[in-house]
């Protein structure tokens, strides 16, 4: 059967690929070797976002009285939060199902590999091979948790963040290796639930990718819940030979261990590369993902690749706005190239952080003369009534025309505010703009204009 495109992967960069494709009118085909929604919807994105709101909602049970409210004997279920957790899971992959009918695009089930001359062959389950001829292909793989040498998963002591989600008994302790978005997240979940939590993390700082007052924001609001933080820490081993396991961790202080019952593997991820026929058909690779142009092409003819195995943040909407972009040119219209610099990046534990743009010591070595703006969620009417007087807003401007170069919140829903950034970074709003534009009151949101307004000494409410 001849398609216009296959997509290879159906995850958030494959799945919204392949409904665009459909859209300017392709005849579209998807290859999945697991479930519609690929890792994001299934073990990632979404399920751990569930279990979040467990843990924020027994957080909320626990505080009842913060409030002015009385729960008795509050619990919880733990093997009933995770299957909430899957159900949320299962319910999205269905869409994604139902999404697929509606754009009538073929789902092809099994394990996919280009093959040269524009063909993709799949094998099903019962290991029955069958050929796809198509005008394009694109590559959607995704990438899955990065091991490191000395810390091999073995899925029940070691784990990745897939079997973070699924654990049948709740560890009594636990140590997370790396602080990103994977490690934090999951470290407030199980922490938030009872569990004894330690963070070990090899750069300096927790949430090294953020800007360093959030990351501080964070290690302070994470030790104030009970969480233990080692930076500037190297784990060098992990003996699971007895009941549990011992981390051998080296930091400037020495060489200690740990003893906890479970570690979790938070160190990135890596491309789903390998056993795909790049090599087959003549794929260019570097630094272990698929080398494209500005329109996701690579160096054959007819072959592209999204998402996260290509460079590029790893994130489920980078991997759909390429996706969109892909396809665009391939159907002849002329879309504009990603502005990387223009990407949201979000991180759910509690208090949430989220950024976009440069951060201040980023402008500052790109040589901007730099108004840096901030305002805290102490001063502000909203948080305080919510409860969550916890974190700030920063926001960085250019001194000389007013650039909005970069905003950073750490804070309870900032995950829910960033997009406005985004949209007037995308608009080239300047700082003044942002003072003189009307925020409601009282909310989150106005936290943005006051810190904007604390940039050029105008802030009223500090």
């Amino acid at each position: 059967m001849e398609f216009d495109l296959i997509v290879l992967g159906s995850g958030p960069g494959g799945y919204v690929t392949a409904i665009r494709a459909s859209q300017l009118g392709l005849k579209t085909a998807i290859v999945e070797r697991e479930s519609l929604g690929g890792i994001c919807l299934n073990w990632g994105c979404i399920p751990t976002k569930a279990l979040l709101k467990s843990a924020n909602v027994f957080e909320y049970i626990n505080h009842a009285e913060d409030y002015g409210l009385k729960v008795d004997n509050a619990d919880k279920d733990f093997g009933a939060v995770v299957k909430r957790s899957r159900s949320v899971a299962e319910g999205m992959s269905n869409g994604v199902q139902f999404l697929m009918k509606k754009n009538k695009i073929e789902v092809i089930k099994g394990e996919g590999k280009v093959l040269p001359g524009k063909k993709i062959e799949v094998k099903d389950a019962d290991g029955k091979s069958q050929t796809y001829s198509a005008k394009n292909v694109i590559i959607a793989t995704g990438a899955r948790s990065r091991e490191l040498p000395n810390l091999p998963q073995d899925g029940k002591k070691i784990i990745g963040y897939r079997q973070a989600m699924v654990l049948p008994e709740q560890p009594k302790k636990l140590v997370v290796v790396g602080s990103g978005a994977i490690g934090v997240e999951f470290a407030y979940f199980y922490n938030a639930m009872g569990t004894e939590v330690t963070i070990v993390e090899y750069m300096p700082n927790i949430v090294p990718v953020e800007d360093e007052e959030v990351s501080k924001q964070l290690e302070r609001s994470f030790k104030k819940a009970g969480i233990k933080i080692m930076t500037n820490a190297e784990v060098t081993g992990v003996d699971t030979s007895g009941d549990g396991c011992v981390v051998k961790v080296n930091s400037k202080k020495g060489e200690s261990s740990i003893e906890c019952d479970v570690v979790l593997s938070a160190v990135g991820v890596q491309a789903n590369i390998e056993n795909i026929g790049l090599e087959e058909v003549g794929i260019q690779t570097e630094k272990g993902k698929i080398k494209v142009d500005d329109f996701y092409k690579t160096n054959v003819e007819g072959y592209y690749a999204i998402g996260d195995c290509v460079p590029g943040q790893a994130l489920a909407h980078v991997a759909s706005a390429e996706g969109i972009i892909c396809v665009e040119k391939i159907a002849g219209h002329h879309p504009q190239a990603l502005d990387y610099g223009n990407i949201p990046g979000c991180t759910y534990c509690s208090p949430e952080v989220a950024s976009v743009g440069m951060t201040e010591k980023a402008a500052k070595e790109a040589g901007y003369d730099v108004k840096v703006g901030k305002f805290p969620f102490s001063a502000s009417g909203k948080a305080k009534a919510a409860g969550h007087a916890d974190g700030f807003v920063k926001v960085i401007f250019d001194a000389k025309y007013g650039e909005f170069l970069g905003c950073h919140m750490i804070g309870a829903n900032v995950t829910e505010m960033i997009a406005a950034a985004v949209v007037a970074r995308k608009l080239e709003t300047t700082g003044m703009e942002i003072v003189k534009s009307v925020h409601p009151h009282p909310t989150m949101s106005e936290a943005v204009m006051e810190a904007a307004a604390a940039a050029y000494d105008e802030v009223i409410h500090l």
